[in-house]
């Protein structure tokens, strides 16, 4: 059963990050200054898509001592993870965007 993730801002900014290059390989500190989520935001966050499967995980095969650094975990959408985050996205965006009042008419206060 996949699990429902409940779209928050912070869940859309990281949607959004993906979906700057939707079909790329992301990894935490690249999301983390994509999204500007701290480390305690962002993981939790890539747990609850990977789990509904949105995004898949795997970790680079390298030699830690070779490379001069960690193995990093990489991230990417998997296909229905890509559909399912631009109509969130654009819904969040719609709503927001309604809620805030945009496309009304300004009106100017010297005149009303």
């Amino acid at each position: 059963m996949v699990n429902p993730v409940r779209i928050t801002a912070a869940v859309s900014k990281v949607l959004a990050a993906f979906l700057e290059d939707p079909e790329a390989v992301r990894y935490g500190l690249d999301l983390m200054r994509a999204s500007g989520h701290p480390s305690g935001t962002l993981y939790p966050i890539l747990v609850r898509l990977q789990n509904a499967g949105w995004i898949e995980a795997y970790w680079e095969e390298i030699d830690p001592v070779a490379a001069g650094r960690p193995a990093r975990r990489y991230y990417r959408l998997t296909p229905d993870g890509r559909v399912t985050a631009q109509t969130e996205v654009a819904a969040l965006r719609a709503q927001l965007n309604h809620s805030l009042g945009a496309g009304k008419p300004a009106t100017d206060p010297r005149t009303a």
